[in-house]
């Protein structure tokens, strides 16, 4: 389960600055149970690497990024301490043994996609964080 906290910081922080790719992404990723995203370490060997590295491949800041493209993403584009993050805190913690935390990501981040392909599909553009 996804605490208040991690809850806060990933609808905050991490939402507004993921891209529909990346957020399409992890989302596949996180369906298959793919080796590609890790916990414990920001990267492995490319293409390996944890959710915020695997967000960082899909940001035009950090796209260009490898080793240090989670590291720079969630400093840099979150606004985040990745030291300190509760998304990745929890996400560390989790491993594969929870599935139940994996599985409260998953439907966070596939509501998020939902709504923003309803903003598409209606064209509304603005995110619904501005008013946030």
């Amino acid at each position: 389960m996804l605490s208040a906290d991690c809850l806060h910081e990933l609808r905050s922080s991490w939402l507004p600055n993921i891209t529909d790719s990346a957020l399409d992404r992890i989302i596949d990723l996180l369906e298959q149970g793919s080796p590609y995203l890790i916990h414990g370490s920001f990267t492995r060997v490319p293409p390996m690497g944890c959710i915020a590295t695997q967000v960082a491949w899909h940001h035009p800041k950090t796209t260009h990024l490898t080793l240090d493209a989670g590291i720079s993403w969630l400093h840099r584009v979150a606004g985040l301490n990745p030291a300190t993050s509760i998304v990745l805190r929890e996400w560390d913690d989790c491993r594969h043994a929870n599935i139940e935390y994996r599985l409260d990501l998953l439907a966070e981040l596939k509501a998020e996609q939902a709504q923003r392909r309803q903003n598409h599909a209606t064209g509304n553009r603005i995110a619904k964080y501005v008013a946030a």
